[in-house]
């Protein structure tokens, strides 16, 4: 464990008593020198690394002295922030976009595996979701924790489209022609680094493989930087419905840091032309825990947000890890906020979105009451997978291009990260599979469980039973044991029927979670913090 430095805390925060319809605010201003050794009075903060791999940072934090008691609630629409329970909680888990993780894909599993899970896929007759990865960017964002290639030099994008092409069609050939596909997204990278002749090469092999159904939702992730009105427009025509793009931040001094300047007026530009082009839905990408920010400067960020009027929101949490991006190492550590900012940080943007009409869906989303996500919500629609949440909850994912990761009904797979490996396999005429996963049939009802659970903000037990023909408390005997203890930190209510995430909860779902992983369990994964 790393030594504990003194600091000298200095912080204005906002006091809210716990009863949301009496709430009262007192702003506090805190000074506190503290150290290792005073951790029952000050706020701090404690990391230590194993393997190179940040495993768990912990804050201490007691604020007695302010409130008369041990901990610090603030109230928000559908969500509390308890500080006391974030502290006790703030621990690796994974973010369950799958389950079992990505981190229990293999090598062992075989192109046999994968053709044998397509054919389990085709008796199922489910209807498709299919992601299309373009790895390129003109410039590295030094936030950027994705697998890119970087290159001004934008000819290296024909020969990648021309093997994503072969991987389509020999994938397409595997798949019964008569499943509709009712999602489709481009992520990256930066799609748009495309030219429009190499978009329409795209998308008419797309169209020529897969039939799309008329109500599909067709996304794709842009950047603001290099996009003009008539590309915008030419997306829309082409047939994408949906779309996003990240802002990060609007401070000048928080994009010089991150390499990615993009002035107020060439994002509310973009925004106008989306618009415009009447696309369905627009999602925007918020980080926080970048250099150089301030509550102060963060609230202007999220004010500017707001104004823009996106459908969605979804607000990220920077983890620094240069010894494993290694563009990360361009960021000055010391700019960056301490945990203390950080968590301030989070408060207030919780606070400005819920107040601004926008719905806490579940981690780091939000959304307007309109928007298909929060309708999914209210319906029991939502779903999370490699992508996050969808509101296609019955199709089974198949990813193309490199890196890509493919999401089964009972099987998972991630193609080849390097390009030559990429383009290797695809050569060699197989599937250019790198490794993935064979779920059990523990595995697929322990997944159900989870993903309930991320999704919702409550899991019926009676559901689960009538699925899988099993009594739910005898099966989960061991979690719904450990699930008192959250209980009793006000993070569940349990029931005969139900297990009910509260206010508290919502934002340590992860935490609620991970009772139901048997893989968590082994203690070997690396995770980031909950919160």
């Amino acid at each position: 464990m790393v030594a504990m430095k003194r600091l000298q805390l200095i912080s204005t925060v906002s006091v809210y008593s716990t009863d949301a319809e009496t709430s009262k605010r007192t702003d506090v201003k805190i000074s506190k020198r503290c150290n290792s050794r005073c951790i029952k009075s000050c706020f701090c903060m404690i990391e230590y690394y194993t393997d190179n791999v940040l495993f768990v940072t912990l804050y201490f934090a007691i604020f007695d002295t302010l409130t008369g008691k041990d901990s610090m609630v603030f109230q928000f629409p559908g969500v509390k922030f308890d500080l006391d329970m974030i502290v006790k909680y703030n621990t690796p888990t994974p973010r369950y976009t799958s389950y079992p993780p990505a981190t229990e894909l293999t090598e062992a599993f075989t192109q046999r595996d994968f053709h044998n899970a397509i054919a389990a896929s085709n008796q199922r007759k489910s209807p498709l979701s299919l992601y299309f990865h373009i790895p390129f960017c003109q410039s590295a964002c030094y936030f950027c924790g994705c697998n890119v290639v970087i290159s001004n030099n934008k000819s290296v994008a024909q020969p990648y489209l021309e093997y994503l092409v072969r991987e389509i069609k020999t994938t397409a050939s595997l798949i019964d022609g008569d499943r509709g596909v009712d999602q489709i997204h481009w992520g990256g990278g930066t799609p748009n680094y495309l030219s429009f002749e190499q978009v329409e090469l795209l998308w008419k092999n797309i169209t020529r493989h897969f039939t799309i159904n008329p109500n599909a939702e067709i996304s794709i992730e842009i950047n603001p930087r290099y996009i003009d009105k008539n590309y915008i427009f030419f997306l829309r025509e082409i047939g994408f419905n949906r779309i996003s793009f990240g802002i990060q931040d609007f401070n000048r001094q928080v994009q010089v840091a991150v390499n990615r300047v993009q002035p107020d007026e060439m994002l509310i530009d973009v925004m106008s032309w989306i618009k415009q082009a009447q696309f369905e839905s627009v999602n925007v990408d918020l980080i926080y825990g970048l250099p150089y920010q301030t509550v102060h400067t963060f609230r202007e960020t999220i004010a500017k947000t707001i104004e823009l009027d996106p459908d969605r929101i979804a607000v990220f949490n920077f983890a620094y890890v240069p010894w494993v991006k290694a563009v990360q190492k361009n960021i000055p550590e010391e700019a960056l906020p301490l945990p203390q900012e950080k968590l301030e940080i989070l408060k207030m943007t919780i606070e400005e979105l819920t107040r601004n009409q926008y719905l806490f869906i579940g981690m780091d989303h939000f959304a307007k009451p309109h928007d298909e996500l929060a309708i999914a919500q209210r319906s029991s629609n939502l779903k999370r997978n490699f992508q996050g949440y969808t509101t296609q909850p019955q199709t089974e994912l198949f990813g193309f291009g490199a890196t890509s990761i493919s999401m089964l009904e009972d099987a998972y797979t991630q193609n080849h990260k390097q390009l030559g490996d990429y383009y290797r396999a695809i050569n060699e005429g197989v599937l250019p599979v790198a490794k993935g996963i064979q779920l059990t049939q523990d595995d697929i009802i322990r997944r159900d469980a989870i993903m309930r659970l991320m999704s919702h903000p409550a899991l019926h037990k009676q559901d689960i039973e009538d699925k899988y023909h099993i009594s739910f408390d005898n099966y989960f005997f061991q979690e719904l044991e450990q699930l008192k203890l959250l209980e009793k930190d006000g993070l569940v209510q349990l029931s005969t029927n139900h297990i009910s995430i509260t206010e508290i909860g919502r934002l340590l779902v992860r935490n609620i979670a991970v009772v139901f992983d048997t893989y968590a369990r082994k203690g070997a994964q690396k995770f980031s913090r909950a919160i």
